[in-house]
């Protein structure tokens, strides 16, 4: 692994999904999450970190430390028990630092750890970790608008079902999706908290493309067509940074360009990007 990075970054990245539900709500029937004051859509933080999770392991497999610790069907203690087998950490006497050593051991082979952080104080006790990249709520620049589309499925689950319907298999659900929402969302990247973790050039550099090449391999019928359209990043010259986030992510405005229609594409909408100050680089990724 490469040494961590020295340098705070922040980023904006706008997405957009077509004719689908980029993040339904279990609480609220699967329909699309929403701001129920302001109409404007939602896509959670842990949402965007599935696809991220998701992509990583289909490019890097289980390469040696490149796995991912919150994964699909996972069962979170038998990783941070097996992480008191490494002969490192078995060979701590005291149990605080036996609990370090399992940190560390844990931050060193997974990606996701180093990352995010993670919560690993069950099982036999890995500490926790507060991971260097954080996201918030990616938040849809206009109102969005939920259509409810009836659909159905020409078969029935049992032989039971047949018979109660007579022969007629069909069976009627429903699905909601957005006709256009185009999301934005800002990141944060400490370096002082990459040098706990590891957090390295390299990881910042396939995070990166996670955040670029995800949604191509996160289809669903479900989603839609859901595409990164812009990410802007800002890199501090320093650890600690050269300017406020607030004030970087002040530069970035995305306004309207299609009058009184409701937007329908990328294309319905201007980005305009300002000056960035001293001592931040604008780079624009995307």
């Amino acid at each position: 692994m490469s040494n961590p990075i020295n340098n705070r970054y922040e980023f904006v990245l706008l997405f957009d999904v077509k004719d689908g539900n980029p993040n339904g709500d279990p609480d609220a029937g699967n329909l699309p999450r929403v701001d129920p004051e302001t109409g404007n859509g939602l896509v959670t933080d842990v949402c965007l970190k599935r696809k991220v999770r998701n992509y990583i392991q289909l490019t890097q497999g289980d390469k040696p430390e490149m796995k991912i610790f919150i994964k699909e069907k996972g069962i979170l203690n038998t990783m941070i028990d097996a992480a008191h087998e490494d002969d490192f950490v078995a060979n701590k006497e005291k149990p605080g630092d036996k609990t370090e050593a399992a940190r560390q051991f844990m931050c060193r082979n997974y990606f996701d750890i180093r990352t995010f952080g993670a919560v690993m104080s069950t099982g036999k006790n890995a500490g926790q970790v507060r991971g260097p990249v954080q996201l918030g709520f990616a938040r849809s620049k206009d109102r969005i608008f939920t259509g409810e589309h009836t659909i159905t499925r020409m078969a029935v689950a049992t032989e039971a079902e047949a018979e109660k319907q007579k022969g007629d298999n069909r069976t009627m659900g429903r699905k909601f999706t957005i006709p256009y929402g185009l999301y934005e969302v800002h990141g944060f990247i400490s370096a002082p908290l990459a040098k706990q973790t590891g957090f390295s050039e390299e990881d910042l550099e396939l995070f990166w493309n996670a955040l670029i090449n995800m949604f191509d391999h996160d289809r669903s019928a479900a989603r839609g067509e859901m595409a990164p359209q812009k990410l802007i990043v800002f890199k501090h010259a320093s650890e600690l940074g050269n300017a406020p986030a607030q004030k970087l992510f002040n530069l970035v405005t995305v306004e309207k360009n299609c009058g009184e229609k409701p937007p329908r594409s990328f294309a319905d909408y201007t980005v305009s990007i300002g000056d960035a100050p001293d001592g931040v680089e604008l780079i624009e990724m995307l």
